[in-house]
């Protein structure tokens, strides 16, 4: 078992006032699984994305990846065991404008220190088919490019698990359905273990499984997709 979730809560405080956002989740998810989090728009799934994650630390209950209970880690430890085993894909693509689609890429080896292997930058570039983008900013590409370069900085630090909070939001249906095509090949050829989070039917469809979230909790958990 490569992540486990063990009766989570998460409650915020919105001026005095409590919000239950995530209640009691439990879920198991295997190495090499490609998981849809599928729910409308404040159902708690970026909650739960973030808590997997280890953005977001849980109110209460446990969460265990690769055997290690994240929540009684240190910021410290808890940065590096991010950097090492999760990579994130964000729906605004949270590109570095004054940077390349190269210097963007290698940005998380960059933050990790130390030598890192510039060939490994330019095939996981080119496995996403922006070789000849290389030397382009952000403002010189499209949306379904710049989603592009944030999937191959997710995948340059060789993360056991990636993570993708809306990734065709910003994209039209075409080009999302593209970008969920590039995830799932990725997904087939790496190993990597694709978790990513929509309120798109549609998009849903392309998942192994489908986890239904509504109010903070899991109503369904089943498999789908092709």
């Amino acid at each position: 078992m490569l992540i486990s979730l063990r009766n989570i809560h998460k409650t915020y405080l919105l001026d005095k006032v409590a919000i239950q956002a995530v209640r009691d989740v439990c879920l198991d998810i295997d190495a090499g699984d490609f998981i849809c989090l599928m729910g409308p728009s404040g159902s708690g799934k970026s909650t739960i994305l973030h808590i997997l994650g280890c953005i977001e630390h849980p109110s209460s209950g446990n969460v265990f990846i690769r055997g290690e209970n994240t929540r009684t880690m240190r910021d410290a430890a808890l940065s590096r065991f991010r950097n090492r085993h999760i990579g994130f894909i964000f729906q605004s693509f949270n590109l570095i404008p004054v940077l390349n689609v190269r210097e963007n890429v290698e940005f998380p080896l960059v933050i990790r220190g130390g030598k890192f292997d510039r060939d490994h930058v330019e095939s996981v570039i080119r496995s996403v088919g922006l070789s000849d983008c290389m030397a382009h900013r952000p403002d010189e590409l499209s949306g379904g490019q710049r989603q592009r370069v944030a999937i191959a900085r997710a995948l340059v630090t060789r993360p056991d698990i990636i993570l993708a909070d809306e990734p065709t939001a910003n994209l039209d249906s075409k080009t999302g359905g593209r970008i969920i095509d590039l995830l799932l090949a990725l997904n087939r050829e790496s190993g990597t273990t694709f978790i990513f989070s929509t309120h798109n039917e549609t998009l849903s469809r392309y998942a192994r499984r489908t986890i239904r979230i509504l109010d903070g909790e899991i109503y369904e958990a089943a498999g789908a997709g092709r």
